[in-house]
């Protein structure tokens, strides 16, 4: 009798995102050339190929996660456009798409820096009658929650010194900037920040984070109530 194949498990798209804008990141890191072999945008089949080397991602997986990267601002589709002469004189018109990490995409594993446009650049933030106050990672958020933010600045700055995976590193603080993102309401969305605080004080068994997951706990409890 033949054995039963076991399908293999698959990563969740979260997982596949977080590795294939961390590709990007690197290729853009490392490039010497706009495009091509050593360049900071890359072609489809390159990227498929690549990462079912280095991470066994399937061309589907690829593919639609990269759809999710570029509609979300992360990764930028560029075409180049061509075109050629056949033999009888037809000139032929031809386009090659290069993909590449944009700006978002950077500050998505790097963290806001200096030259990172503010989030509600853009919004007459007086107009709408709050006091919003810009935090040492860049993130803006209603100064009643300065000391819960500010908890959570300290806890994103130990996250990305620790020695632990880049991976993991992203998804932790990508968790922190959506509970920000919910701090410059004057009334945040308590289920967002619940599931993305559930995530984050996993952080507690990283050296150095439990006196901060703990802080941030005691600050945050009437948001995830």
């Amino acid at each position: 009798m033949a054995k039963r194949q076991v399908a293999q498990e698959r990563p969740p798209n979260n997982e596949i995102r977080r590795i294939m804008l961390r590709y990007f990141y690197e290729r853009n890191k490392n490039a010497t050339s706009a495009r091509g072999k050593k360049g900071s945008a890359v072609k489809i089949s390159d990227v498929k190929k690549e990462l079912k080397a280095s991470h066994g991602l399937t061309q589907q997986e690829v593919q639609s996660n990269l759809t999710y990267l570029i509609s979300q601002g992360w990764v930028k589709k560029d075409t180049i456009e061509k075109s050629f002469t056949a033999p009888g004189g037809t000139v032929i018109p031809s386009s090659t798409n290069y993909y590449r990490i944009t700006a978002a995409g950077i500050d998505k594993i790097e963290g806001p820096g200096e030259f990172t446009i503010p989030k509600f650049h853009g919004i007459k933030i007086e107009a709408t009658g709050q006091n919003i106050i810009t935090l040492g990672d860049g993130n803006q958020i209603n100064a009643k929650f300065d000391d819960l933010g500010a908890a959570l600045v300290e806890l994103r700055d130990a996250i990305t010194r620790s020695d632990i995976l880049e991976a993991r590193k992203l998804e932790l603080v990508a968790d922190i900037d959506t509970i920000q993102s919910q701090l410059a309401k004057p009334n945040p969305n308590k289920s967002i920040i619940a599931a993305a605080w559930e995530a984050v004080k996993s952080a507690a068994t990283i050296d150095g984070c439990i006196a901060l997951v703990e802080r941030v706990t005691r600050l945050i409890g009437g948001l995830v109530g």
